[in-house]
């Protein structure tokens, strides 16, 4: 049976790998960016190096890394981390853009204007997410397993609140945060957001 445990330094490349095989809305990404490392760059391993104690992983059988969640509990400090240590030893190889039209160079942008105060809901739901499992977990309540670890966590924290975005095409995503009982967000055209609140004293809410 796979298990869920924290995450290692020597996951990491995993952490790429699964992203990458899950970023086109749930699928394969591979090969519609120039360069497929900018998803786990942007999406997975910023987290990990960031919060190493907010990121577990889907460990299968065999010992392969299969899936993740990985997180923040406060989304501007997060966003300042990233414009100010992250980002920056990224930009020789991803310049910005001068004009983002295409889904490369719109990704690197995002890259490059994360910055605190420019996520509406943070205030409220100050924690943000990323999850991603591959095909195989699927069926088993892996993601369950893991929105719970996490959500236990930041109710111990004391944490208000936790926002997420996601791709609207992936509707089997958002039908899966729906039956956790998470409350859609009021989001821009071509985005979709989803949130939840955390008890300040006592239990996480029961999903």
């Amino acid at each position: 049976m796979s298990r869920i445990r924290p995450y290692r330094p020597a996951d990491r490349p995993a952490m790429y790998e699964i992203c990458l095989k899950t970023a086109d809305a749930g699928n394969d990404a591979t090969g519609i960016l120039s360069d497929d490392t900018l998803w786990g760059d942007l999406f997975a391993v910023p987290y990990v190096e960031r919060h190493p104690d907010l990121a577990w992983v889907v460990e299968s059988e065999d010992g392969r890394v299969i899936g993740y969640i990985v997180a923040t509990d406060d989304t501007d400090a997060f966003a300042r981390w990233f414009r100010d240590e992250w980002w920056p030893r990224f930009q020789d190889r991803f310049p910005r853009p001068a004009d983002a039209t295409t889904r490369e160079e719109r990704m690197i942008e995002y890259g490059y204007s994360r910055a605190p105060g420019t996520e509406p809901h943070a205030a409220e739901y100050p924690a943000h997410l990323h999850i991603d499992l591959l095909p195989e977990t699927q069926g088993q309540g892996l993601g369950r397993r893991l929105i719970d670890t996490l959500f236990d966590e930041l109710t111990r924290r004391g944490v208000a609140g936790l926002h997420l975005g996601m791709d609207p095409n992936n509707t089997g995503a958002a039908a899966f945060y729906e039956r956790l009982g998470m409350e859609e967000l009021p989001t821009d055209p071509g985005g979709k957001s989803y949130g939840v609140r955390f008890p300040r004293r006592g239990r996480r809410p029961s999903l």
